[in-house]
């Protein structure tokens, strides 16, 4: 097992490398630079010019990569042109407090709600509700992100008043304890989890009855049913073991999917996270920020998939990584 995860954390660079190689490039492929950003009719060409030789933006592509490498592996991921200067790094530290509150929030109720689901759907195959779980499965599939938050936000917030419209917290608000904060935090944290949490839960919803209609055809089931084993005991100590094997799959990429659906989510709550992160960046083409957030995205990608390996063995025993 040790030797297994070493030589995946060794793959980690090699993959890190190409990753960022084709995002630096589809990035700078786009037209405009940092500096089209600016809409401010007092500045002069000239001093626009200068700036961009102060960025090195002048400077050949392959030249501004081997920069940016060389910095990124001391540690150093830039300095952001939106944010005046400011350290990528500690950006995106500030940002990724909310969003892992709302992406784990939702991964955890997304899986504890969608397998017992599925497993009750698929035992009782073609029955209605069955059909009724297939169809809110594809209806929470296809249904848009941003369309869910917006009927969210108008039934809930300006429909009932039940709940803020977004954000994290209110603006201003001074709170007389470290309750009334936390409870100021799940208020707003709400609608957004519902919206994120929808997506997930069905997609889930689907891998585990697809899954279980699998194991449950299989010779060992009925040789466990012909054992005289209860239907409980056969269903969730012998099939649901062996079903989850893809559902991980599925778990484990979707932190890195989470993650980048969460940009839609928080735009729409104005949740102060690494998506509207990701969106300012794009929309100032702050490169240093857009390519400080893809790396993130792309860790955790490759820890998603790592992970998502170190539990087969835990679910698995058969399962050997020597």
């Amino acid at each position: 097992m040790r030797i297994y995860i070493l030589r995946r954390l060794l793959q980690v660079i090699p993959t890190l490398v190409g990753t960022t190689f084709i995002i630096f490039i589809i990035i700078n492929a786009a037209p405009g630079n940092p500096m089209s950003t600016l809409v401010d009719p007092t500045i002069s060409a000239e001093a626009i010019e200068r700036r961009i030789e102060q960025l090195g933006l002048d400077r050949p592509l392959l030249e501004r990569y081997g920069v940016w490498l060389r910095e990124t592996f001391q540690g150093n991921l830039g300095y952001s042109t939106r944010y005046r200067g400011r350290p990528v790094t500690d950006i995106i530290q500030s940002r990724l407090g909310p969003t892992m509150l709302l992406t784990f929030s939702s991964i955890f109720l997304s899986f504890i709600i969608a397998v017992p689901i599925g497993v009750i759907s698929a035992t009782r195959q073609y029955s209605k509700l069955d059909y009724t779980v297939v169809v809110g499965a594809i209806a929470g599939v296809s249904i848009p992100v941003f369309f869910l938050g917006i009927v969210l936000i108008w039934l809930f917030a300006l429909q009932f008043g039940w709940l803020p419209v977004g954000g994290m917290m209110r603006a201003g608000a001074r709170y007389p304890s470290w309750f009334a904060w936390a409870f100021d935090v799940l208020r707003h944290l709400v609608l957004p989890l519902i919206t994120l949490t929808a997506a997930g839960t069905a997609r889930f919803v689907r891998f585990t009855r697809s899954s279980m209609l699998e194991v449950v055809r299989q010779d060992y089931i009925r040789t466990a049913r012909a054992k005289g084993l209860s239907e409980r005991v056969v269903i969730y100590r012998h099939a649901l073991r062996n079903s989850l094997l893809p559902v991980v799959t599925i778990l484990g990429l979707s932190l890195p999917f989470l993650f980048s659906g969460a940009v839609i989510t928080e735009a729409v709550f104005a949740w102060p996270g690494m998506g509207t992160l990701i969106i300012e960046a794009v929309t100032t083409r702050d490169y240093s920020l857009l390519m400080g957030t893809n790396l993130f995205l792309a860790v955790l990608v490759i820890l998603g998939n790592l992970v998502a390996d170190l539990v087969y063995a835990l679910i698995d025993p058969r399962i050997r990584y020597d």
